[in-house]
Protein backbone atom coordinates (compact mmCIF):
# COMPACT_ATOMS: atom_id res chain seq x y z
CA UNK A 1 0.00 0.00 0.00
CA UNK A 2 1.10 3.25 -0.84
CA UNK A 3 -0.15 6.89 -0.18
CA UNK A 4 -1.76 8.89 -2.77
CA UNK A 5 -2.57 12.40 -3.21
CA UNK A 6 -6.41 11.94 -4.71
CA UNK A 7 -8.93 14.63 -6.21
CA UNK A 8 -12.62 13.93 -6.74
CA UNK A 9 -13.82 14.86 -10.19
CA UNK A 10 -18.19 14.38 -11.20
CA UNK A 11 -18.46 12.42 -14.50
CA UNK A 12 -17.65 12.55 -17.56
CA UNK A 13 -15.28 15.13 -16.69
CA UNK A 14 -12.93 12.09 -14.62
CA UNK A 15 -13.73 9.91 -17.49
CA UNK A 16 -12.23 12.84 -20.29
CA UNK A 17 -9.18 13.68 -17.91
CA UNK A 18 -7.86 9.92 -18.27
CA UNK A 19 -8.94 9.21 -21.20
CA UNK A 20 -6.23 12.12 -22.40
CA UNK A 21 -9.00 14.43 -23.74
CA UNK A 22 -9.28 17.15 -20.87
CA UNK A 23 -5.91 18.36 -20.67
CA UNK A 24 -7.39 20.89 -17.81
CA UNK A 25 -9.63 20.92 -14.65
CA UNK A 26 -11.47 23.93 -13.68
CA UNK A 27 -11.16 24.85 -9.90
CA UNK A 28 -12.48 27.92 -7.70
CA UNK A 29 -9.02 27.20 -5.54
CA UNK A 30 -5.22 26.56 -6.19
CA UNK A 31 -3.32 24.07 -4.71
CA UNK A 32 0.95 24.71 -4.02
CA UNK A 33 1.05 20.89 -4.91
CA UNK A 34 2.66 19.64 -8.35
CA UNK A 35 2.81 15.78 -9.07
CA UNK A 36 1.50 12.59 -9.37
CA UNK A 37 -2.57 13.11 -8.36
CA UNK A 38 -5.27 10.32 -8.55
CA UNK A 39 -8.51 11.49 -10.42
CA UNK A 40 -11.60 9.54 -8.20
CA UNK A 41 -14.85 9.47 -10.44
CA UNK A 42 -17.18 10.77 -7.54
CA UNK A 43 -20.72 9.69 -7.46
CA UNK A 44 -22.58 12.42 -9.16
CA UNK A 45 -22.88 13.27 -12.76
CA UNK A 46 -22.61 16.98 -13.93
CA UNK A 47 -25.02 17.49 -17.07
CA UNK A 48 -23.37 18.78 -19.47
CA UNK A 49 -24.03 19.36 -24.20
CA UNK A 50 -25.47 15.83 -25.66
CA UNK A 51 -23.29 17.16 -28.27
CA UNK A 52 -20.22 16.82 -26.42
CA UNK A 53 -21.68 13.81 -25.63
CA UNK A 54 -22.40 12.05 -28.98
CA UNK A 55 -18.87 13.62 -29.76
CA UNK A 56 -16.85 11.46 -27.63
CA UNK A 57 -19.06 8.30 -27.83
CA UNK A 58 -19.82 8.68 -23.61
CA UNK A 59 -22.76 6.39 -22.71
CA UNK A 60 -23.74 7.63 -18.65
CA UNK A 61 -24.80 4.66 -17.45
CA UNK A 62 -20.97 2.88 -18.49
CA UNK A 63 -19.07 5.31 -16.53
CA UNK A 64 -17.40 4.38 -13.81
CA UNK A 65 -18.61 5.82 -10.25
CA UNK A 66 -17.24 5.78 -6.71
CA UNK A 67 -13.67 5.06 -7.51
CA UNK A 68 -9.90 5.64 -8.26
CA UNK A 69 -9.78 5.63 -12.50
CA UNK A 70 -6.27 6.53 -12.70
CA UNK A 71 -3.49 9.33 -12.47
CA UNK A 72 -2.20 12.43 -13.76
CA UNK A 73 0.40 14.93 -13.20
CA UNK A 74 -0.85 18.22 -12.16
CA UNK A 75 1.99 20.68 -13.78
CA UNK A 76 0.83 24.18 -13.52
CA UNK A 77 -2.53 26.17 -12.18
CA UNK A 78 -3.23 28.70 -14.47
CA UNK A 79 -5.69 31.43 -15.00
CA UNK A 80 -5.94 31.20 -18.85
CA UNK A 81 -5.66 28.18 -21.18
CA UNK A 82 -6.30 27.27 -24.75
CA UNK A 83 -8.47 24.23 -24.19
CA UNK A 84 -12.29 24.65 -24.77
CA UNK A 85 -12.95 22.61 -21.29
CA UNK A 86 -10.95 25.44 -19.72
CA UNK A 87 -13.82 28.19 -17.63
CA UNK A 88 -12.33 29.05 -14.96
CA UNK A 89 -11.50 30.71 -12.34
CA UNK A 90 -8.46 28.65 -11.85
CA UNK A 91 -7.36 25.84 -14.48
CA UNK A 92 -5.36 22.84 -13.15
CA UNK A 93 -2.86 21.60 -15.78
CA UNK A 94 -2.88 18.05 -16.59
CA UNK A 95 -0.29 16.02 -17.94
CA UNK A 96 0.24 12.06 -18.76
CA UNK A 97 -3.11 10.38 -18.17
CA UNK A 98 -3.01 6.95 -17.12
CA UNK A 99 -5.96 4.60 -16.52
CA UNK A 100 -6.01 2.05 -13.78
CA UNK A 101 -8.28 -0.66 -12.90
CA UNK A 102 -11.27 1.01 -10.75
CA UNK A 103 -10.35 0.98 -7.19
CA UNK A 104 -13.80 1.81 -5.10
CA UNK A 105 -13.20 4.90 -2.73
CA UNK A 106 -15.32 7.04 -1.09
CA UNK A 107 -14.24 10.64 -1.89
CA UNK A 108 -13.91 13.92 -0.42
CA UNK A 109 -13.35 17.26 -0.69
CA UNK A 110 -10.30 19.10 -2.18
CA UNK A 111 -7.24 16.98 -2.26
CA UNK A 112 -7.25 14.17 -0.03
CA UNK A 113 -5.06 11.09 0.94
CA UNK A 114 -5.76 7.49 0.33
CA UNK A 115 -3.50 4.15 1.49
CA UNK A 116 -4.21 2.41 -2.09
CA UNK A 117 -2.90 -0.41 -3.90
CA UNK A 118 -3.23 0.42 -7.52
CA UNK A 119 -2.81 -2.03 -10.90
CA UNK A 120 -2.72 -0.75 -14.12
CA UNK A 121 -5.60 -1.06 -16.30
CA UNK A 122 -5.47 -3.82 -18.29
CA UNK A 123 -4.73 -3.35 -22.42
Amino acid sequence: MKNYKVLTVRQPWAHLIIAGIKPVENRSWKTDYRGLLLIHAGLGYDPWDAELEYHHGIKRGLLTYGAVIGSVELVDIVTEHSSPFFVGPYGWVLENPRPIDPVPLRGQLRIFNAKLNLKRKAK
